[in-house]
């Protein structure tokens, strides 16, 4: 007999939130900055692990990839850019804190995010209005794909595998959770996720709600 959903682990970029700082959002800087795309990715790259693991703040982190020559802007510009590729996914929102308010159930965020970015989305889009615990890799220095991760989050919930479920647009990321015993979602839309939520037996489909 299928468990019934007691806490719903969720990713943010791609699933409640459009991406923070994503390959889009680096072109659209570089074109809007004058900056050197593949000069700016490169070393994006080499640093943005460390980053989004809370080894680095958001200045160093711009230091080494953005102003480690003399601009023509200053930081608090480009910063102001960065925050603004934000937005909400308005229908996933609505669904989620509608489980929440619905169900009582735990909702834990498990996500790959640095501290400054992170910290501004919780605050700006009320995601600590309906989320129990955020598992940010800012805060626990591991990122996903790492299994410990989502056992850090099954710690912290103390919930036991089979009474939780994971929702990610990364299908990979959803397929180690599975390694621990955690039904997964690989999430496309608001209607998908539901539908198949509801097929685990946790919720009823009416759940679902359009944007606020």
């Amino acid at each position: 007999m299928t468990r019934p959903i007691s806490t719903l682990f969720c990713d943010v970029g791609g699933v409640l939130l459009t991406n923070g700082w994503d390959r889009q959002a680096r072109a659209e800087a570089a074109r809007r900055f004058s900056l050197d795309a593949a000069e700016t990715d490169e070393r994006h790259h080499l640093t943005f692990d460390a980053y989004e693991e809370g080894k680095l703040s958001l200045d160093e982190y711009l230091d080494r990839t953005v102003f480690y020559t003399p601009r023509a802007f200053d930081k608090g510009t480009f910063k102001d850019f960065m925050l603004s590729r934000s937005k909400p996914l308005a229908e996933m929102l609505s669904y989620v804190r509608g489980l929440k308010a619905r169900y009582g159930i735990k909702i834990v965020i498990i996500n790959n995010e640095g501290r400054e970015l992170n910290q501004y989305r919780i605050k700006a889009f009320g995601l600590g209005c309906f989320v129990d615990a955020f598992v940010s890799s800012c805060f626990v220095h591991m990122r996903k794909p790492d299994a410990d991760i989502f056992r850090v989050a099954l710690d912290i919930a103390q919930t036991d595998p089979a009474d939780a479920a994971y929702i990610d647009d990364r299908a990979m990321f959803v397929e180690v959770a599975a390694t621990l015993g955690i039904r997964g979602v690989v999430h496309r839309d608001a209607a998908a996720t539901a539908k198949a939520l509801t097929a685990f037996g946790g919720f009823a489909a009416a759940c679902v709600a359009g944007p606020d």
